[in-house]
């Protein structure tokens, strides 16, 4: 056990990691020495931040905390803090459910914990991170919450109302990365589509990534997460007018059945759900459009499910995601909807439209073969120098391996002529 020594567990999404690399960074300027998600404890404080957004990421959290506190109990530690969205959510019952946790805090109020420990939360660092990515690449995260309160969704029973980062401190910190080394800039929220809008009256995200996208050393910008109901047209033209902001759209469209929209809330039905896509894909050429679909909520039937099929197969995503519907405590659908679908239909249906999904992508992938793309070299396997594509999201999107041939340096971005393609994955060569 090292004295002033802090062990940080982050779990969940890559929001969570944010939140997590500001928090280093205040714990480095108190005095303490960090590690992030170590393969053991050696520190006498553990903090982990939790998630609590579906049930599987719940348990994850509570088998986490419940395994370091036996760890506690043996005396390996000194200190177990628990933070995030699964404390933020359900507090009360945490403190009575888990007393070998020393204390809680939520998804805000993180900063009283140093305070707590003895120490002050240093404002004048407030915009600076610890990154616990590689160092070519971050997450910038320009907004917290939503406003949105679709049937399903338990984000803002937990964020609360959307509120956007003011600009100029977002410009701030994409300055101050670009210093450390970043090149590659995955810009995250719950709902990018309002940025904005509680601060200065309209939706910014053009203006923001328009901003940014000339500053000196960002060479990639990737939008994550946007909402299709009022969403914002004018990011179409500046993701066509700069060669540094990526031809990749995240935007979680759920379903396409009018019925199932209607009972998810979502504010949208089939006909502008296609009109979207199709603005979308004539306004940037060539880009590649990721999102995530549900199967199984409530009012999907036979009918419904198989207008959702046919969906796929028409609009051919680049990228797509898609998961069974499963009740959240406290929702609009848990308090008004009965959950009657089997599991084995909704795992049935799940599987049907994954398995369009790869033969989609498999077709995707092959149309590559032969062209030459920029790649950024994300590290070095025992055979491969493993990289991504403009349209390639870390950890979640398809990725190239590019045989060991030639010396390559990771966080450096290289011409590769696609050689093979796999549904989930790309081989190539360097080009020259």
């Amino acid at each position: 056990m090292r004295k002033n020594k802090i062990d940080i567990i982050s779990l969940g999404c890559s929001k969570n990691l944010v939140d997590s690399e500001h928090l280093i960074r205040q714990f480095q300027a108190s005095g303490y020495t960090i590690e992030h998600n170590p393969s053991r404890v050696t520190g006498e404080i553990v903090v982990v931040n939790t998630c609590g957004f579906i049930r599987d990421a719940q348990e994850e959290s509570i088998n986490t905390i419940l395994e370091l506190g036996e760890a506690k109990r043996q005396g390996k530690f000194k200190k177990l803090i628990v933070m995030g969205c699964l404390a933020e959510r359900f507090m009360a019952d945490l403190i009575d459910a888990l007393p070998e946790v020393d204390h809680f805090y939520g998804k805000f109020n993180w900063t009283k914990m140093l305070e707590d420990l003895g120490k002050s939360y240093r404002e004048d660092i407030a915009s600076e991170r610890y990154l616990t990515t590689p160092p070519h690449y971050a997450y910038l995260k320009i907004s917290e919450g939503c406003n949105r309160f679709c049937a399903f969704c338990a984000i803002p029973l937990i964020t609360g109302r959307h509120k956007s980062v003011p600009m100029e401190q977002l410009l701030d910190e994409v300055r101050n990365l670009v210093k450390q080394g970043v090149k590659e800039f995955n810009v995250i929220a719950q709902d990018l589509s309002s940025y904005g809008l509680d601060l200065y009256g309209e939706m910014k995200l053009p203006e923001l990534i328009d901003r940014m996208a000339q500053i000196d050393g960002v060479e990639w910008i990737r939008l994550h997460y946007a909402y299709p109901t009022q969403f914002p047209y004018d990011i179409l033209p500046v993701m066509s007018r700069h060669d540094n902001v990526c031809k990749y759209l995240d935007i979680a469209l759920q379903h396409v059945s009018d019925t199932v929209l209607d009972n998810m809330r979502r504010h949208i039905g089939k006909q502008e759900t296609l009109e979207l896509i199709a603005r979308i894909r004539r306004e940037v050429p060539g880009i590649h459009i990721r999102t995530t679909l549900m199967v199984g909520f409530p009012g999907e039937g036979d009918d419904e499910f198989n207008e959702l099929v046919d969906f796929v197969k028409k609009a051919r995503f680049e990228r797509m995601g898609a998961f069974a519907y499963s009740e959240e405590a406290g929702t609009y659908a848990e308090k008004n909807y009965d959950d009657i679908i089997p599991q084995d239909v909704k795992d049935e249906r799940l599987q049907i439209i994954m398995d369009v999904q790869e033969s989609i992508s498999q077709d995707l992938q092959d149309s590559k073969v032969g062209e030459v793309f920029k790649v950024i070299i994300d590290r070095e396997d025992e055979d491969y120098y493993v990289g991504r594509t403009q349209w390639d999201s870390p950890e979640v999107d398809p990725e190239v391996l590019i045989e060991k041939k030639l010396q390559m340096k990771v966080g450096e971005f290289y011409n590769v002529r696609i050689t093979q393609a796999l549904p989930f994955e790309l081989m190539g060569e360097v080009e020259g």
